[in-house]
């Protein structure tokens, strides 16, 4: 993985937590940073070259106006004044390639000093066992703080530990292994079966992999995680990078933002188009 800094950008040394998505259904880790990113009015920092990303380009994605800034399928920006850093990432992983992705963005993420990760992702709702009518959107959590993936300040915030990590699992064992740069034996290797397990499920998802990878470079890392379907996740993403940011102690209503302290990002204006035209109706 390289880094190319914009013109006279480099990341702050006081910058000690970093964010970043893990891709899955309804994209609503993506939309949690660009929520996120457009708000903190974070500075672009540069872009990552990673070959087991695919290609992607694009207009500015918070400009009002096109001015020729282009948006590429991994960047990289910074909020010093709140201490965040942030990575964007806007196409998919080629397949196959998971692990060695996150392992390349563990090693960078080391590499440029950061201490503490917040991996932003959603899980499929069709997975989910209980669901809870009385509250709004539960947030799951698994933590590198112990081995059994909790953490005090994550339950005290109302969040509940993802029941389906197991480090003592063999299919979570498996990933620890490659995440360490470990080969296993034959033996140890997974069947067809056992990926179509529940915990087989959880533990292939991306942001598991991320977990692994950064976990072995000795950081410090937390995944949030809510349920979702397809469809129009904007609302999914709000309460995600909310989320986020009382885990880091920031209040988005001192954002001054144009929805409830929040500065929607000029691209969501064209996720779906345009609105329908009101003389069919």
């Amino acid at each position: 993985m390289e880094f190319a800094a914009e013109e006279g950008k480099s990341f702050s040394s006081d910058s000690h937590t970093l964010l970043l998505p893990a891709l899955s259904i309804g994209n609503v880790g993506q939309l949690a940073i660009d929520l996120l990113i457009s708000s903190l009015r974070a500075t672009k920092v540069g872009y990552l070259d990673e070959p087991s990303v695919l290609p992607c380009v694009g207009n500015d994605a918070f400009a009002p106006v096109p001015q020729g800034d282009l948006s590429l399928s991994l960047e990289a920006y910074e909020s010093p004044m709140h201490g965040l850093a942030l990575i964007q990432q806007r196409s998919p992983i080629i397949k196959g390639m998971m692990v060695s992705f996150a392992r390349n963005m563990a090693e960078f993420i080391h590499s440029i000093g950061k201490k503490h990760v917040l991996v932003l992702s959603s899980l499929d709702s069709g997975r989910r066992k209980q669901i809870d009518a009385s509250s709004d959107l539960q947030i799951y959590y698994v933590s590198s703080v112990s081995d059994d993936g909790s953490n005090p300040d994550c339950e005290n915030l109302g969040w509940k530990k993802l029941d389906e990590y197991d480090s003592s699992q063999r299919r979570w064992k498996y990933l620890d292994s490659l995440a360490g740069g470990v080969s296993p034996a034959d033996e140890e290797l997974l069947t067809d079966e056992e990926e179509l397990t529940e915990s087989g499920y959880y533990a292939s998802m991306p942001f598991s992999a991320l977990f692994s990878c950064l976990k072995a470079q000795g950081l410090k890392v937390t995944c949030l995680l809510c349920y979702c379907s397809e469809g129009d996740n904007i609302s999914d993403s709000f309460q995600l990078a909310h989320a986020a940011c009382k885990f880091v102690g920031l209040n988005p209503e001192k954002f001054h933002g144009n929805e409830g302290g929040w500065m929607i990002p000029f691209s969501w204006k064209s996720v779906y188009g345009p609105p329908p035209d009101m003389s069919l109706f």
